[in-house]
């Protein structure tokens, strides 16, 4: 069957939460506390994604290979500058690192930013996500320069760096 893009249903919270923190988990060692990464809960996560589910303007695309979810992306308006568009999140499940998931969710989630009428997108990431900082700027993305810091935990606050490009 391959893989399918699709919009998420209230049927994938559960897996798409059980990809979010996996991939969070891979994404983030060694730069988030190995406890705080532990003590992630996909019930939580799957919770938020219930509470987010349906807000106008609000996507989530997902990669669905052979019934199996390997990745999402959530977009939409920008939370600071509603007339751009933002990715929210992008994760990959760690088994489908080096495919083209990563890639086929941004472009998917680009282009209906795009048809939607929003001249750029932005997103943050955590400045010394490196692999992240590359993927992003070979997808033609760049950082507008504005910092801010990322509060992943009690006491854990990271630097994270804005990026943009044109839609």
């Amino acid at each position: 069957m391959g893989t399918v893009i699709r919009a998420q249903t209230e049927a994938d919270f559960d897996a798409v939460a059980g990809v979010h923190v996996r991939s969070t988990r891979a994404s983030y060692a060694g730069l988030l506390p190995a406890a705080h990464l532990a003590s992630l809960d996909p019930a939580v996560f799957a919770g938020r994604r219930r509470a987010l589910h349906g807000q106008p303007g609000r996507h989530t695309l997902l990669t669905d290979r052979d019934d199996r979810i390997t990745g999402f992306a959530s977009f939409g308006p920008d939370r600071e500058d509603p007339a751009l568009g933002e990715l929210y999140a992008i994760y990959v499940d760690p088994p489908a690192w080096g495919t083209d998931t990563g890639w086929r969710l941004f472009t998917a989630a680009r282009r209906v930013l795009r048809d939607e009428g929003y001249p750029a997108m932005r997103l943050w990431v955590l400045a010394a996500n490196d692999r992240a900082r590359r993927f992003y700027q070979r997808a033609g993305m760049t950082t507008d320069g504005v910092p801010a810091t990322h509060r992943a935990a009690v006491g854990v606050a990271l630097p994270k760096l804005r990026y943009r490009c044109p839609l």
